[in-house]
C-alpha cells in the first residue's frame, strides 16, 4: 500500500521535487471562518509579549512559519516578503509564528529565527514563538505555511493556503491565485472576501506531543 506522509522528514528534498501536505483534520475544535479569533499573548523573538486583542481594528495576517519547509522556503524566495512590505505599509499587521516543538529538528530558537528572518529581508509586524503548540491548536494551524485573516472586528475572514497552486515550485508563484492578496484587497476596500476558505498546504506543524 502506497504511504502518503503528512511530514516531509527530508531537509534534503528540493523545493522542485517536495510533495505537499494537504492539511490533515485536528482532532480538536479550532477558530472557524466568521466566528472570533482566539485572543493569544505569545512572545516575539525579543522577549517582548504580543496579544493579538492589542490590534483589534485592524487587518492582521497570522502566517505560520517553518524556515526547514520546502515550501515556505519556496514563497521566501520573495513572494512572502512582498505580502508582508505591500500590506504592512497599508496599516495591515502581519505576524509571523512559529508553532515548532523544541525537540523536532527544525526547531530554531528566537534568536536563530530573528537571524533567518533578517537574513530573508522578512518584514512581518513581529514573529512570535508558540514552542509549546497552543495558539496553533486554537487555529487549527496544520501546516506551514497555514494563513489566516483576521478583520477589524476580530473575526476570522479568512483560513488556508497562501495561494491556489499546492507545490513547492517557486516558478508556480506567479501563475497562482494569492489568495491572501486578494482578500487583504477586498477587506481593504471594504467588500466580503470571497474566497474565505481554502485547503492550506505545506510541512506538517511539528507540534509538542
Amino acid at each position: 500500500m502506497q504511504r502518503r506522509p503528512f511530514i516531509i522528514r527530508s531537509l534534503a528534498l528540493s523545493a522542485a521535487s517536495a510533495l505537499p501536505a494537504l492539511a490533515p483534520r485536528m482532532a480538536h475544535a479550532a477558530a472557524s471562518v466568521n466566528q472570533s479569533a482566539p485572543d493569544f499573548t505569545l512572545s516575539d523573538t525579543a522577549g517582548k509579549p504580543v496579544k493579538l486583542s492589542q490590534f483589534k481594528g485592524k487587518l492582521v495576517v497570522l502566517e505560520w512559519n517553518n524556515p526547514g519547509c520546502p515550501f515556505v522556503r519556496k514563497h521566501y524566495q520573495g513572494n512572502m516578503q512582498a505580502l508582508q512590505k505591500d500590506f504592512t505599509n497599508q496599516g495591515v499587521v502581519w505576524l509571523a509564528i512559529n508553532s515548532t516543538e523544541e525537540a523536532s529538528g527544525d526547531h530554531l530558537s528566537p534568536a536563530q529565527l530573528a537571524r533567518w528572518m533578517t537574513e530573508k529581508g522578512a518584514s512581518p509586524s513581529a514573529t512570535l514563538m508558540d514552542e509549546d503548540g497552543n495558539v496553533g491548536k486554537a487555529y487549527g494551524a496544520r501546516v506551514t505555511p497555514h494563513m489566516f485573516i483576521v478583520n477589524t472586528q476580530g473575526l476570522l475572514a479568512y483560513a488556508g493556503a497562501i495561494d491556489s497552486i499546492p507545490t513547492a515550485r517557486v516558478a508556480d508563484i506567479e501563475k497562482a491565485t494569492n489568495h491572501v492578496r486578494q482578500g487583504l484587497t477586498e477587506l481593504l476596500a471594504g467588500q466580503p472576501v470571497s474566497v474565505a476558505t481554502s485547503q492550506a498546504y505545506g510541512c506538517s506543524v511539528k507540534y509538542k506531543t
